[in-house]
């Protein structure tokens, strides 16, 4: 095998050694029934020494314990794999390092040599589907697959994007932004969207192994569950079920979806932690059993979690189907509580890209609250699908009960749509009467605080409606308080602009 390193330092491996040996032959114990493949034996020779968490997380992983020929073997309903078959040579070994970190590589413009092997550095959804085929393609035709693209093609959002994080200065007692860096998106809205993952060329870096030639990649780490990567596919699995461990158990937790979805804009989480479902799960959570494929109501968690609802496969105590997996987040919802300007139908397409209303905007509503129904989910669709939620409720609940939880729901979500609609109308006032500048509907005062009034007060208002009570989201902590304040304070600052502007008599 050979060693792509100048010199090695095997004075460090000593050391190493030395120092960690007791670690290392408990971790070769625990190894030693684990069928490697030659190639991850390899990997796995160095990495134990190098980045020995990495290797420490792998063992936790199912990855480390299962090999995918028996897994195929399962019945259907306990399976985590839904390849109908895999190749011999990935059948007999658990699937570690090698088994992901070479697949497919030449459509991976991060493909380098390593070690005498051809690696690619970002491991992407177009390779796990070796395995996970249906998952792929169930998340393929998801907003979460099109984040990246959704945000920064859709000429509106990308406005949105670039006046909240562009950098401003005042220059000649007048404030001039710039163009959000490349840096400045990284960590803040493509944090949570993704970056698009390019290879600018090879570099050399310094390691504890000494200089070593790798990939310059562009955006990265990234961990954005829309990222683009460098093999031109979509999406990071590791987004929900973080890397090396990739454990079903984070993936059902709500703190790995409040990642991003917090409050002001998506208060899932904050909502949550303050429903009687969040409490039952803060008291009781250490008892559960996360693990368990299918997931059992009342059984293995008795309240759901943010998974429970959108896409986790449950069944009942004596195994009934109450709603199958799915890795498109948005397959049970009906209604879109997250829009701009206003609530509508979910989209046909996880692409949003191709929305235009007949204003002509890349919207699915119009300003006056026409729905761009083309590319809307019909009425038949959405009650479908509402019932599959009503399905998953009905696990704990009674009908009754359920129709009341959702019958409020309509209404908050008609209430606060008119009460966006009554901010539009003073923002559409401003520019018609040249009070503001329409070029750029986001970036002055009267606009950033109609921005507020459907971007951070309303989905607080409708998120805590929809998960089963989170009353000071609704009242107080960016709720009806601040929808009513807001709106009185646009009227307000409209007025005294017409008036200063000579567009009012005094």
């Amino acid at each position: 095998m050979r060693v792509a390193v100048r010199y090695f330092p095997w004075f460090l491996v000593a050391i190493t050694l030395l120092t960690y040996g007791t670690v290392f032959a408990s971790e070769d114990e625990e190894m030693k029934d684990i069928k490697l493949s030659p190639q991850t034996e390899t990997c796995i020779g160095c990495h134990k020494i190098y980045t020995p968490g990495i290797v420490q997380d792998w063992l936790t992983s199912r990855h480390s314990r299962t090999l995918p020929g028996e897994a195929l073997k399962k019945p259907a309903i306990e399976r985590r794999i839904s390849a109908g078959s895999v190749d011999e040579s990935l059948s007999k070994n658990v699937v570690g390092c090698y088994e992901c970190h070479s697949l497919n590589p030449g459509s991976h413009a991060d493909n380098f040599e390593h070690m005498g092997f051809k690696i690619n550095v970002v491991v992407s959804p177009n390779d796990c589907k070796t395995c996970h085929p249906v998952e792929v393609k169930q998340f393929t035709g998801s907003k979460k697959f099109n984040a990246y693209g959704n945000l920064m093609k859709n000429p509106v959002y990308h406005t949105l994007v670039a006046s909240v994080t562009g950098m401003k200065r005042i220059e000649k007692g007048e404030i001039v932004s710039e163009s959000p860096s490349e840096g400045t998106l990284h960590e803040t809205c493509l944090g949570c969207h993704g970056t698009k993952v390019t290879v600018k060329g090879m570099k050399k870096i310094s390691t504890k192994m000494g200089e070593i030639t790798v990939p310059d990649l562009t955006n990265w780490p990234n961990q954005g569950v829309g990222r683009v990567n460098p093999d031109g596919s979509f999406g990071a699995c590791t987004a929900c079920h973080p890397r090396h461990g990739f454990l079903i158990e984070v993936a059902r937790k709500p703190y790995t979806c409040g990642q991003c979805h917090e409050e002001p804009d998506v208060p899932a989480l904050d909502v949550y932690e303050e429903s009687k479902h969040g409490d039952i799960y803060e008291a009781k959570a250490a008892t559960w059993d996360f693990k368990d494929v299918p997931w059992r109501v009342g059984v293995d968690f008795k309240a759901p979690t943010c998974a429970a609802c959108h896409n986790s496969l449950l069944v009942s105590p004596d195994g009934e189907v109450i709603a199958e997996r799915t890795h498109d987040f948005g397959s049970r919802l009906w209604v879109r509580l997250f829009g701009l300007i206003y609530s509508h139908p979910q989209p046909k397409s996880g692409d949003t890209t191709i929305i235009k209303n007949k204003d002509g905007l890349p919207l699915p509503v119009t300003f006056s609250g026409e729905l761009a129904t083309e590319y809307l989910i019909d009425k038949p669709e959405q009650e479908r699908r509402l019932k599959i939620m009503k399905g998953v409720c009905n696990g704990c609940h009674n009908i009754d009960w359920i129709n009341g939880h959702f019958a409020k729901l309509d209404n908050t979500i008609k209430e606060t749509d008119e009460m966006v609609m009554a901010a539009t109308k003073l923002v559409s006032e401003a520019w018609e009467t040249g009070v503001e500048d329409k070029k750029n509907p986001f970036d002055e005062t009267i606009e950033q605080m109609w921005i507020k009034q459907w971007l951070f007060y309303s989905n607080s208002v409708r998120y805590a409606s929809a998960m089963t009570g989170a009353p000071d989201y609704a009242a107080f902590k960016n709720g009806w308080w601040y929808l009513s304040e807001n709106l009185r304070q646009m009227k307000d600052w409209l007025d005294l602009k017409k008036k200063a502007k000579g567009k009012v008599s005094p």
